[in-house]
């Protein structure tokens, strides 16, 4: 059964990547605001980073960012790095265990992949209703940065809006796509992982 990709209320989008520092938190929030306004509100980011706390102990956080991606309509990862983050490749397979559309992110120009034509490890490649977007923002950087921008923050700006653009293509494929789960299956399989996580 194919999903249209006009929801009434638009989409809740979980953005997974990693959030140790600045530049991640920053790209998060700037990755999100793009999309948010490259698809005129019809994918509703849902950021981690954004995610109210009750405390900051491990498995309150943990259990807090699961909930969140379980409820969302779709999930984008960012695979960036020499190797992928860990939590986004756990928070990836648990997407897939409930049939979440996807799109796996590589905005990073190194390559670190094996024998797929993605760059990244063959374990994560290769899953239904999940696309994925391999973008040099190196190269669309320094092509803005030759047109004489003054400021690279706005530089900055402008490459998000095009790594966005080309996300929403991607998930409206994902999205578009055949479930894997009906809705019988999907809730069972919900079940378990929160029954499996201790949710």
């Amino acid at each position: 059964m194919e999903e249209t990709v006009n929801k009434e209320n638009g989409y809740t989008v979980y953005l997974a990547g990693e959030l140790f520092d600045l530049k991640h938190i920053a790209g998060n929030a700037l990755l999100s605001e793009s999309l948010s306004a490259v698809s005129s509100g019809r994918y509703r980011p849902v950021l981690p980073q954004d995610l109210e706390l009750p405390s900051l102990e491990a498995k309150v956080i943990r259990d807090i960012d699961y909930a969140a991606l379980l409820g969302c309509d779709a999930a984008i990862f960012q695979f960036d790095g020499s190797d992928l983050d860990s939590g986004t490749v756990a928070e990836f397979m648990t997407a897939k265990f409930v049939d979440i559309p996807s799109v796996l992110l590589r905005t990073d120009f190194r390559r670190s992949g094996d024998r797929n034509s993605n760059p990244w490890n063959l374990m994560c490649d290769s899953f239904p209703r999940t696309e994925s977007l391999v973008v040099d923002t190196m190269v669309l950087y320094s092509k803005e940065m030759e047109k004489g921008w003054m400021l690279a923050s706005e530089v900055t700006k402008v490459v998000a809006y095009q790594v966005a653009a080309q996300l929403v293509e991607k998930l409206d494929t994902a999205i578009g796509t055949s479930v894997v789960l009906d809705e019988k299956e999907n809730a069972e399989a919900r079940r378990l992982i929160r029954k499996t996580y201790d949710l």
